[in-house]
């Protein structure tokens, strides 16, 4: 396994990390195999583990909390954990990036991953309610206090990440030393402006959704009925349904990538995690296996090297910069999302008031 400074922290990680979102009830809710996935990535050399406080309402911090209780092995392990959804309950005091949640937020996960410091903390997606400052302001706090080691943001779309950089330059705070977002064959919208601004601010980047919610899994291929009763697709089913001409352009990309993978004698999940790994922005590609069997696959392809003309065909496959699949759970600005914020008050739209 490659390791790669991650963010100018110093801090040496795995190019795979290990996804932790599929551990608990909403994937695999048996912890002493999940355990024993986590230690086997571990023994396997990747020694960087991701989770989250809303992954399985906090189950998914507990298991990695008891899969890293021997103190030998939290110390080989850089652990990321991250904030903003409400987690134990529903509220308006609840959730965001406020320092009153985030101080409430870190408290929880420290107890449920049973160890007194994360080494990355990152804020889970922005929060247009809260001053940019105010949360870098409580993170820092929290890198001084020796709660958390450094702290990153994920699916920050490049304004975003623009903007508070610029504030913790005036400012005089800590900044954000990662960027959490999705990208995978199906998903390159990033290569426009996220991963150039990452390397600008020498930010490291841990990319999630490298097998684009399965259709880089070789689950959904074109002519295969879907069943969108179970699953993802149960849940978000205009993402899978193959009678939308969207999700057409996804399988016919699968079917050419698959073939592609075929000729150079790998998987498609394979090429699609080396695809990942390649871009020089990426610091670490997050795998997110549910089962041993799922991890071992993903690590079987570690030593892939894509060579310029396999890039090249996967470029004229999916271009640069092009978004053929939109990952479940991305953020959009609240611009787009709260009608009251693109349109004037009746009373005012007219040009005119004649």
């Amino acid at each position: 396994m490659r390791y790669r400074v991650l963010g100018g922290t110093g801090v040496e990680v795995s190019a795979y990390c290990l996804g932790t979102m599929m551990f608990g009830s909403v994937g695999n809710p048996d912890h002493a195999d999940a355990v024993r996935i986590i230690h086997s990535a571990l023994d396997r050399g990747i020694n960087f583990v991701d989770t989250a406080d809303m992954y399985s309402a906090g189950e998914s911090e507990e298991i990695v909390g008891k899969a890293l209780r021997d103190p030998r092995r939290r110390d080989e392990t850089v652990l990321a954990t991250k904030v903003y959804f409400p987690v134990g309950g529903d509220g308006p005091a609840r959730g965001g990036l406020s320092r009153r949640w985030i101080v409430r937020a870190v408290e929880a996960s420290l107890a449920r991953l049973g160890t007194d410091r994360i080494d990355l903390y990152q804020v889970h997606r922005p929060d247009h309610r809260t001053d940019v400052e105010e949360t870098l302001d409580a993170l820092g706090d929290l890198v001084t206090q020796g709660k958390i080691r450094a702290f990153g943001c994920s699916t920050f779309p490049a304004e975003r990440i623009v903007e508070a950089h610029a504030v913790a330059e005036r400012r005089g705070l800590r900044r954000f030393r990662t960027e959490q977002p999705p990208y995978s064959l199906l998903a390159r919208g990033v290569e426009t402006a996220v991963l150039p601004l990452a390397q600008r601010y020498g930010m490291g980047v841990l990319t999630w959704a490298p097998l684009a919610s399965g259709y880089l899994s070789g689950a959904y291929r074109k002519g295969r009925e879907v069943d969108l009763s179970r699953g993802r697709a149960a849940i978000t089913p205009h993402r899978f349904d193959p009678a939308l001409p969207e999700n057409v352009a996804k399988l016919d990309a699968v079917e050419r990538l698959a073939l592609l993978a075929d000729e150079i004698g790998c998987s498609l999940p394979e090429l699609a995690v080396a695809f990942a790994a390649a871009h020089p922005a990426v610091t670490s590609v997050i795998l997110g296996p549910r089962t041993m069997e799922q991890l071992d696959g993903l690590l079987k392809g570690a030593a892939l090297v894509l060579d310029d003309d396999v890039l090249d065909r996967i470029d004229a496959i999916v271009p640069p910069g092009t978004d053929l699949y939109r990952a479940d759970g991305v953020w959009r600005p609240a611009s787009l999302t709260e009608p009251s914020l693109r349109r004037r008050p009746l009373g005012e739209r007219a040009a005119s008031d004649a």
